[in-house]
Formats: structure tokens, C-alpha cells, sequence
């Protein structure tokens, strides 16, 4: 019951090198198969990748609201008459004075964690000083507005 070979239809048998080729390309693709399938169940991984791409958006994001912030600051600034910007100006002497003073009384009889955050605090303050200028300006501004009114 079986058929007679037929050599002209039949492809030649594979020789052994050709086999040895097809086993270790076919190693190659179940090796990159495997690899891909390993990325996909790194959870892990997966995570710490999506946690950088969050963290690089929202720093993106906040440059940009920093920048309108002091373009903000600063439209508010040309805005004010200049005697309301001698008082912020006079104010922001004496709240720098105070703090001073404030800074080195906590320094004196604070215990260390306290002081440790306090020079968090005094460093967040440093570094978005035109945008707490700004405020202290906005401040004063309403407060002579409410004060006219009144």
C-alpha cells in the first residue's frame, strides 16, 4: 500500500548541515521568542519603565508651569505703582530679617530633626523665590486695595 517514490516530484532530503542551520536558527528564534516573553512578564521592570516616563513627563510639566509662573510674576510686577513696590520691596526686607532672626532662634534650641526640615523648607523657599515674591507682591496689592476700600 504504499506508493512508489517518485524522485522528480519529491524534494532531495535535507543533508545534515541543512539541519544543523534550521536546528539553530530555529534555537535563535525560540531564544528571542523567549526573551520577549520574559520582557512582557517583568512586571518589575515594566513599572520602573512607566515610573521614568511619568517622572520625565511631570518634569517637563512642571518647567512649564514655572516658566508661566514667572511670566506671571513678572506681569504683575510691571503692573504695580512703584510705591506698592517699595512697600513689598520694604516688607520683603523685614520678612527676610524676621526669618533670620526666626532661623536662628530654631537653630539655637531646636533638636535636630526639626532643623533638618526647617533647612528643607528655607532651601524650597530659596529656590522658588520669584514666584514667593510674586505672591507677597499680589499680597500687598490686595491688601492696600482692600484697605482703600474699607
Amino acid at each position: 500500500m504504499t506508493q512508489p517514490h517518485d524522485e522528480t516530484a519529491a524534494s532531495p532530503a535535507p543533508t545534515p548541515r541543512e539541519l544543523r542551520e534550521q536546528a539553530e536558527q530555529t534555537r535563535q528564534e525560540l531564544g528571542q521568542t523567549v526573551e520577549a516573553l520574559t520582557d512582557k512578564a517583568d512586571v518589575k521592570a515594566r513599572a520602573q519603565d512607566k515610573a521614568a516616563e511619568v517622572k520625565e513627563q511631570a518634569a517637563v510639566r512642571a518647567g512649564e508651569l514655572k516658566a508661566k509662573g514667572a511670566e506671571a510674576a513678572s506681569r504683575v510686577k510691571d503692573k504695580l505703582p512703584d510705591p506698592v513696590k517699595d512697600k513689598a520691596t520694604q516688607a520683603a526686607g523685614q520678612v527676610r530679617e524676621k526669618a533670620a532672626q526666626a532661623g536662628q532662634l530654631i537653630q539655637d534650641r531646636a533638636p535636630e530633626p526639626v532643623r533638618a526640615q526647617v533647612a528643607q523648607g528655607a532651601q524650597l523657599a530659596r529656590d522658588h523665590r520669584t514666584l514667593l515674591l510674586a505672591a507677597a507682591g499680589a499680597g500687598v496689592v490686595l491688601w492696600l486695595l482692600r484697605r482703600k476700600k474699607g
